[in-house]
């Protein structure tokens, strides 16, 4: 057995979760730790950006929230199965630390951590926590928050370490912001992992009904997705917009370190791409949110006047291409707004979560895998 330290990271599957536990990994197979991911099938699709030396195990988990009255029924002999086989890999492996970073593919390794006191802690990347982190949250040593404040049941105390980004999004941190003008102009769309139909219906009439002069000059990267991207793709060659339509992008952050606009819906890690970035963006949280996360996750940004916030109920194609037209005609206070997105951001998020996971497993390590204390 190596005697390299291993943290196990349990994530959900999605980009919410997903990014900031790849960000976490990524650090700390640079200071020598091993790492595994813990998560279930659905979980492993979205873990192709974890480095090759990740072991990514799947557990078995479910949900209430999918399936008829059978499969939950199955649901919590399905977490059991889990749990036990995640208990006897723990027992074998002895992992120094366990991470959560929410999703019900985490309840297996959190629930084994608790049930054999293995040093455990989580990380929530919203304001609101999640179904999964709130019934952990008192169950842990330790809980790192991601956006601040966080709303933590009484008697948890949570530590701000900001969301972490992957190491794609770190090499453009704080890239020159070349503010709007009379040449080529990039406006990026992103949805998020759910409820990216609204933009998919009002942001493309939206630039569509942007003065020809201005129109002349924007380029459109434009998530969506795929039974949406066919009729999006339409809309902008009918309208002659220069467009580039894709179910996901696989490089969003050089995309958005490109652009003179974002138009996003808040989630956390989109929210934190946006602010370590540094750029102007219009906000549409999710509506159907759990708790409304996504409206606090935006509201930092709106609150040191880096971004628009449009609520989903007042989401319209007028109301949208006004702001769209009021940021690119302000070449200034677009540049402002870059700067004051850039300054809520934080960049050392990974080193913060990194210092919490080494001091709660008691194991000190050196970058690049130097010799560990």
């Amino acid at each position: 057995m190596s005697d390299r330290p291993l943290a196990i990271i349990a994530a959900g599957g999605t980009g919410g979760h997903m990014f900031p536990a790849q960000a976490l990994a990524e650090a700390l197979l640079a200071r020598g730790w091993r790492v595994r991911l813990s998560t279930d099938a659905r979980g492993a699709r979205y873990a192709g950006g974890f480095p090759d030396a990740v072991e990514i195990v799947q557990v078995a988990s479910a949900t209430f929230a999918r399936g008829g009255a059978l499969a939950k029924a199955m649901v919590p002999f399905r977490i059991l199965g889990g749990v036990i086989g995640a208990a006897f890999r723990m027992l074998f492996d002895r992992p120094a630390v366990v991470v959560g970073f929410g999703g019900y593919p985490t309840i297996p390794a959190m629930s084994a951590a608790w049930l054999l006191r293995k040093p455990r802690m989580i990380h929530e990347q919203n304001g609101v926590l999640g179904r999964v982190n709130e019934v952990f949250c008192k169950r842990v040593d330790a809980v790192a928050c991601g956006t601040w404040p966080t709303n933590l049941p009484e008697g948890v105390e949570g530590v701000h370490t900001g969301n972490p980004v992957r190491g794609a999004v770190m090499e453009r941190a704080g890239a020159g912001y070349i503010p709007p003008g009379d040449y080529p102009m990039s406006i990026l769309v992103i949805g998020g992992s759910q409820g990216a139909r609204i933009l998919s219906d009002i942001v493309p009439p939206a630039i569509a009904a942007l003065p020809l002069d201005m129109l002349a000059h924007v380029r459109v990267a434009h998530q969506a997705r795929g039974e949406d991207e066919e009729r999006v793709t339409a809309f902008y060659e009918e309208h002659a917009i220069a467009a580039e339509v894709q179910p996901f992008f696989d490089d969003v952050p050089r995309r958005m370190s490109e652009a003179q606009l974002v138009i996003s819906r808040s989630g956390a890690s989109s929210v934190a791409d946006i602010s370590v970035i540094g750029r102007p963006a219009i906000l549409v949280p999710y509506a159907a949110a759990l708790g409304d996360h996504q409206s606090a996750n935006a509201r930092g940004l709106a609150e040191a006047e880096a971004a628009i916030v449009i609520p989903e109920s007042m989401l319209a194609v007028e109301t949208l291409s006004e702001q769209i037209h009021a940021i690119l005609s302000h070449p200034d206070g677009a540049q402002r707004m870059a700067r004051n997105a850039l300054a809520q951001g934080r960049p050392d998020a990974t080193e913060r979560l990194v210092e919490m996971v080494e001091e709660l497993s008691g194991t000190t390590t050196m970058i690049e895998g130097q010799e560990q204390e």
